[in-house]
C-alpha cells in the first residue's frame, strides 16, 4: 500500500503515535471504563487530563506564571471578535486597534474588529501581493492604541514573521499564531495575548488556545458575553461552559508527544530542515514559483504555482496517485500549497520533493 502523506492546511496531520494511543484508549481510558468522549468535564478523570495538558503546554512554551492559558472554542475567526470584546474596554470609546495587514487572515481580523472599535491599518503588504512583512520603520502606529494585532504566520499566503515587533511597552501585542505555534521557540513575555486554533499543529478542530497576560483580564467591553470573557474563563479554569473535552485530550497527547521528541527546540530544527528541502526544490528552476520574499517564507505553509497552470489538475492527480494529498491551494489564491506542520515527517517532504522533480522532468 502506498504510504499517505497529508499536506492539508487544517484540520491537519497528527502524529501517528498520538492517533494510535487515542485509538487504544477510545473505549476505556486508563481503566475508568469510559471513553474520554463520555466523561463529565467536572469529573476527576477529565480534570486530570485538562491539568496535565495545561502544565505540558506551559512547559513547552515556557509560559510565565503571570499568564493564563485558556482552552476555548470558536476557532481563530471567533477570537477575531472575542479579542476586541476583551481588550477594547481599556480606553476611551471608540478604542483604536492597530493592525499590520500581511495576508488573508490578518485581513479577516481587521474586518471583524471594525465592528467593535476604530481600526488603524498601521502597515500593509497588500500592494506587493502579500509577499512579506512591511519593515517596522514604516509602521504608522497609533499612540494610545488598545493593542497591536499581528498574524505571525499567514496560513494562506505563506508569510511568516522573522522578528518580534518592538513597540511602546504599554501597548500589548496580540499575535495570531494558529498555524505555527509550537513549531519554533518564542518568548511569550513579548506578547500580551497569543491565540491559536488547534487544528493545525495541536489537534482536531473545535479547540482554540488563548495565552493572556494577567493584567489584560480586566479590559473587556460591557457587551462581552460571559462565556467569551477571558477573566470569567480563567477564573473557572476553562470550564465556565462545557469545554471541547475530546479536543483537549488529543491536544494533551500531542503536548506529551512533543516533550518526548525533545520539545519545541527539537521541532524547530526539524522544521528548518524540512522547509529548506522543499524550498530548494521549488527554487531549482522556474518550473515552480513561490512568490514570498525568502526572508519571510513560512516554514509551515508553502504556497507555490506551476509556471504552466494548465498542468494543475494533472499535477494534483499525479500527486494523489503517489499518496501526496491535499496539495491544492486555497480557493482565494489558487495554485498549490504544502503544509508541513510538526507532524509531517521529513520522509513526507522528501516524497513531495521527489515528485516535484519528476513532474518537472528534472
Amino acid at each position: 500500500m502506498t504510504r499517505i502523506f497529508n499536506f492539508s492546511a487544517g484540520p491537519a496531520v497528527l502524529p501517528k503515535e498520538v492517533l494510535q494511543q487515542a485509538a487504544d484508549e477510545m473505549l476505556d481510558w486508563h481503566g475508568s471504563g469510559m471513553s474520554v468522549m463520555e466523561m463529565s468535564h467536572r469529573g476527576p478523570e477529565f480534570i486530570s487530563i485538562y491539568r496535565q495538558a495545561e502544565a505540558d503546554l506551559r512547559e513547552l512554551l515556557a509560559v510565565p506564571p503571570n499568564y493564563k492559558i485558556l482552552f476555548m472554542q470558536g476557532g481563530g475567526l471567533g477570537q477575531n471578535a472575542i479579542i476586541p470584546l476583551n481588550l477594547a474596554g481599556c480606553c476611551a470609546q471608540p478604542a483604536i486597534i492597530d493592525f499590520v495587514h500581511t495576508g488573508s487572515w490578518s485581513g479577516k481580523s481587521i474586518k471583524e474588529a471594525k465592528r467593535y472599535a476604530q481600526v488603524n491599518v498601521a502597515a500593509s503588504s497588500e500592494a506587493s501581493g502579500f509577499t512579506g512583512v512591511p519593515p517596522q520603520e514604516s509602521w504608522q502606529l497609533s499612540p494610545g492604541a488598545a493593542y497591536l494585532h499581528i498574524c505571525t504566520n499567514e496560513t494562506i499566503d505563506g508569510v511568516e514573521y522573522n522578528f518580534v515587533p518592538e513597540i511602546d511597552p504599554r501597548i500589548p501585542i496580540v499575535a495570531d499564531m494558529s498555524s505555527h505555534i509550537l513549531s519554533r521557540q518564542i518568548d511569550v513575555s513579548k506578547y500580551g495575548v497569543i491565540f491559536a486554533g488547534a487544528q493545525k499543529n495541536i489537534g482536531p478542530a473545535g479547540l482554540t488556545l488563548v495565552i493572556v497576560r494577567d493584567d489584560l483580564l480586566n479590559d473587556a467591553l460591557p457587551i462581552c458575553p460571559s462565556a467569551f470573557h477571558w477573566k470569567t474563563v480563567a477564573e473557572n479554569e476553562s470550564m465556565f461552559n462545557t469545554p471541547p473535552t475530546y479536543a483537549i485530550y488529543i491536544a494533551g497527547l500531542v503536548f506529551a508527544h512533543l516533550k518526548r521528541e525533545g520539545g519545541v527546540a527539537a521541532m524547530e530544527q526539524r522544521n528548518i530542515e524540512k522547509a529548506r528541502l522543499l524550498y530548494a526544490a521549488l527554487d531549482a528552476d522556474d518550473f515552480y514559483q513561490n512568490r514570498v520574499a525568502p526572508a519571510f517564507r513560512s516554514r509551515m505553509n508553502v504556497p507555490f504555482y506551476l509556471r504552466d497552470e494548465s498542468l494543475n489538475e494533472q499535477f494534483l492527480a499525479g500527486a494523489k496517485a503517489r499518496g501526496l494529498l491535499q496539495l491544492k491551494g486555497h480557493k482565494s489564491v489558487g495554485g498549490m500549497r504544502a503544509s508541513i506542520y510538526n507532524a509531517m515527517p521529513i520522509e513526507g517532504v522528501q516524497a513531495l520533493v521527489d515528485y516535484l522533480n519528476e513532474f518537472a522532468g528534472r
